[in-house]
């Protein structure tokens, strides 16, 4: 038997009802536009990461070139590498910070794969043992147990500290190389 996943606080952004009016929501957050909510945790020259607004669980970010991009054949060598980089440094701060027991890790491209914002990002998604519970079965709603503004300031700290190798996690293994 098919069952279909239902995300009902997200339907109406899909349709358009309750986005920013700004030309792309991805680059608006780029450029720190202050009529898209910004759940920025992490920016290199090329990319930024955030949290996603409408997250499957707690850490759910998402990976996006800085420059306007919307598939990922238009990305340099250069980019496909650091992308990759970040990918890793994403599962290594949410490693530290929420200890999941695995990753989802993709994205969608054009209209016909879901896609709802026409700009190229990676999702990288945390999975945790039992995460379906008595909503997620009974009510059709997934329970988020953290702010999302907490999420943000728990994960900057982190990215902070893997960035400058301050990281206790990080130390131990720049010592196993």
């Amino acid at each position: 038997m098919r069952h279909n996943l239902f995300v009902p606080n997200k339907m109406p952004y899909a349709k358009g009802k309750n986005r920013p009016d700004v030309p792309c929501i991805l680059c608006a957050i780029v450029e720190k536009n202050d009529k898209v909510q910004r759940l920025e945790v992490h920016r290199t020259e090329h990319f930024t990461i955030s949290l996603n607004l409408y997250p499957y669980s707690p850490g759910h970010l998402l990976i996006f070139p800085n420059r306007h991009v919307l598939d990922v054949r238009e990305l340099n060598q250069k980019e496909v590498q650091e992308l990759h980089e970040l990918q890793c440094l994403c599962f290594e701060a949410l490693t530290c910070g929420y200890q999941p027991r695995g990753f989802n890790v993709g994205y969608n491209m054009g209209d016909a794969s879901g896609a709802s914002i026409p700009h190229f990002h990676l999702h990288v998604v945390p999975r945790y043992p039992r995460e379906l519970g008595f909503m997620d079965v009974i009510g059709g709603a997934r329970i988020i147990i953290e702010d999302p503004n907490a999420t943000q300031e728990k994960l900057v700290q982190i990215f902070q500290e893997l960035a400058t190798d301050n990281h206790p996690r990080k130390e131990t293994q720049n010592e196993q190389v």
